[in-house]
């Protein structure tokens, strides 16, 4: 949507599952306290408000279309696997895909890790539709389940626990927004606040020329003093 047709004094970021913009919020807050920002959450890994005029820009995860939209990559997370409390992989501090052989992944229609079956990956073809559903077969006992760990923390349960997989694919966060939007100010300002950019940054603003510097004054040369012959003509 451009950003004429946005509702006044508002700014709408879309935010997938996992995403925590906290911290974002309260610098925005301070550098825009006349526009509000308003989250939309997204029901998964998806971009229609995006496409749809729903929201002026969003943390998203890649990859997305690079025609359609702009992307500036903000981290990585790490990746975990879900297992039913008592399993026998809860014994480890940190697991390889490797230790996964074996077990049978269940992988969700929502799935972001866009995982396929390999040697030391079994990935079950009977798929929940939501990461929610799979983590309640897993609480009961069918399968385990691959997530990035912000998902494991969304959607933890008494009975499951997880462990990092250091070997595992990985899903990297995003500010994404259309290409169409390159000049709006409030996108730019958000840019700033998700980069860690100061309040005074120059980048995307418009500053005014320097005020001109007062000029030094002159300096007075100094004067030699006389030397002895010209003190003997003066007597």
């Amino acid at each position: 949507m451009p950003a004429a047709d946005r509702p006044p004094a508002t700014f709408r970021l879309l935010i997938v599952p996992g995403v925590t913009v906290d911290k974002w919020n309260r610098v925005w807050s301070e550098r825009q306290p006349g526009v509000a920002l308003r989250i939309v959450p997204a029901a998964h890994a998806q971009l229609g408000p995006l496409l749809d005029g729903g929201a002026d820009a969003g943390l998203v995860r890649l990859p997305v279309d690079q025609e359609t939209f702009h992307a500036i990559p903000l981290y990585t997370e790490a990746t975990v696997v879900v297992m039913p409390r008592d399993h026998a992989l809860a014994a480890s501090g940190e697991l390889t895909v490797a230790d996964l052989a074996g077990y049978t992944l269940t992988q969700p229609l929502d799935d972001v890790l866009a995982l396929t079956s390999s040697p030391d990956l079994t990935v079950t073809t009977d798929r929940p539709a939501t990461t929610p559903d799979a983590v309640e077969l897993v609480a009961a006992t069918v399968g385990v389940l691959l997530v990035p760990q912000s998902l494991a923390r969304l959607h933890n349960r008494k009975d499951v626990t997880y462990r990092v997989v250091t070997d595992a694919p990985q899903s990297s966060v995003a500010l994404a927004w259309l290409r169409d939007q390159e000049d709006d100010e409030l996108i730019e300002e958000m840019i700033g606040v998700v980069r860690g950019r100061t309040a005074n940054s120059t980048r995307g603003r418009t500053q005014p020329p320097p005020p001109p510097r007062n000029p030094e004054p002159a300096k007075r040369p100094r004067r030699t003093p006389p030397g002895p012959q010209q003190r003997r003509k003066r007597r």
